[in-house]
This record gives structure tokens, C-alpha cells and sequence, in this order.
């Protein structure tokens, strides 16, 4: 076993990130501090054998871990199978050993973006974060980004300047309604004297050109999970 992951982003280059901004985000890959000996053993126990199996996790991550594996050890596209199970049982992984597929390069190439923004992003954000504030806290990719679009919006309320505005509505027998075009132009009145002069020329004499009924379906809304369950909660 691998142990989970065997490599990760050096924290050489600039500003630290272990990527190289200018050539096309190039990443430079270290061994983890402790991993060199698993890796040794590994390579050296896969020389007795005819084929290595890659069975870590069955997400992105899992396939990093694949591929950083099989470049770690050199082998080759023939060399090794990849498997994966979601769950620990004899039947579950024998029938994924009958199954070897080769790593998936998008899986990989999804996890290695994801590392690599948390570097971009979260590595300098947190050491500007880290000398403002005291207790050592970070800023991650998702939180910085999502705290910069709630700031803007409160912004954005904060900025609104607040109109009057007002309507004109009916009251029939059966039903009630409100004024929403006039002389055929859809009206924003701003002023009680608007409002008024409309009202005035206005009689009252209504026409009623057209009643229309509509069947709607609603649907029951879906169990919870975790995030509409805290929603709801809340």
C-alpha cells in the first residue's frame, strides 16, 4: 500500500506555489517527506511481479494517486492494470479484477487543476490572511472566492437608493386586478400625482376580453440531503 498520496506541489518556484506561472502552469512534483521508502519498497517488489494493480479510490483523487504511483515506479502502459470498487467485499473486488481498465487522464487532470488553483489561490491569500490576522487561519479556493461574491453583493445592496413607487388596482366581485398597462404602454408610476391624473382619466366602464385557465402540475419536493437538509435547518 501506498499509504495515500506518495507526491505533491513543491514549495520552491515563485511565490512558493511549486507551478510555473509563465510556462502553461507546469507543476514540479516532490517526493512526500517519509514516502521514499514506500516508494523504494514498492518498485522493488514490483520487479518480482508480471503485472501491478492500482486499486486506490474510485474518485479523482484516488486516480492521482494511480498515476502519480505508476510514474514514481516507471512502469509501463502494459505494466499495470487500474480496478476499482466501491465497496470492501470478496465479490465487489473480484469482479473489479476482472475489469483492469488504464488510468483515466481526466480524473487526473481534474485533481491536479483542483491542486493547483488551492496553490494559485489559497497559498498566498492565507500567508495575506495569516499577517493580518492572529490564530494561523487559511483561505481556500472555494471560501475566498465565495466570501469576494457575497462582499460585492452587499456592496451592490448597500449602494441601491430606494424609489417610491405606485399602483392602481380594481375591485370586482369576483376577482381583483391591477392596472399594468396604459394606453397600451407598460407604466412605472413614480409620484401620487401620476397616479392620480391616471385615475382620473380612467372610467368606469371595464371590459372583460378574456378569461384563461391553466392546469398546473407540482411535483413533491425530494428527500433532504445534507445540504438542503442544514438549508431547511437554518
Amino acid at each position: 500500500s501506498s499509504k495515500g498520496h506518495i507526491r505533491d506541489l513543491a514549495t520552491t518556484g515563485k511565490f512558493g506555489l511549486g507551478v510555473d506561472l509563465e510556462d502553461n502552469f507546469k507543476p514540479n512534483y516532490i517526493v512526500i517527506k517519509g514516502k521514499k521508502k514506500v516508494i523504494d519498497d514498492l518498485k522493488k517488489n514490483a520487479k518480482s511481479c508480471d503485472e501491478v494493480i492500482l486499486a486506490t479510490d474510485p474518485d479523482r483523487e484516488g486516480e492521482a494517486i494511480s498515476w502519480h504511483l505508476k510514474d514514481a515506479m516507471g512502469l509501463k502502459e502494459k505494466d499495470y492494470g487500474r480496478v476499482v470498487f466501491n465497496e470492501i467485499t470478496k465479490n465487489a473486488i473480484v469482479e473489479a479484477f476482472k475489469h483492469p481498465r488504464k488510468i483515466d487522464d481526466n480524473l487526473v487532470h481534474s485533481q491536479e487543476t483542483r491542486r493547483i488553483l488551492d496553490r494559485i489561490i489559497g497559498f498566498r491569500l492565507s500567508k495575506l490572511m495569516q499577517s493580518k490576522t492572529s490564530g494561523g487561519k487559511s483561505a481556500g479556493r472555494v471560501q475566498s472566492v465565495a466570501l469576494k461574491l457575497i462582499v460585492d453583493k452587499e456592496r451592490e445592496i448597500e449602494a441601491f437608493i430606494s424609489e417610491q413607487y405606485f399602483t392602481i388596482e380594481a375591485y370586482f366581485k369576483d376577482f381583483e386586478s391591477t392596472l399594468e398597462k396604459y394606453k397600451n404602454k407598460k407604466i412605472e408610476i413614480k409620484s401620487e400625482v401620476e397616479a392620480n391624473k391616471i385615475l382620473n382619466k380612467l372610467s368606469n366602464a371595464f371590459t372583460l376580453e378574456n378569461v384563461e385557465k391553466k392546469e398546473k402540475k407540482k411535483n413533491s419536493n425530494l428527500p433532504f440531503y445534507t445540504s438542503t437538509l442544514t438549508q431547511v435547518a437554518s
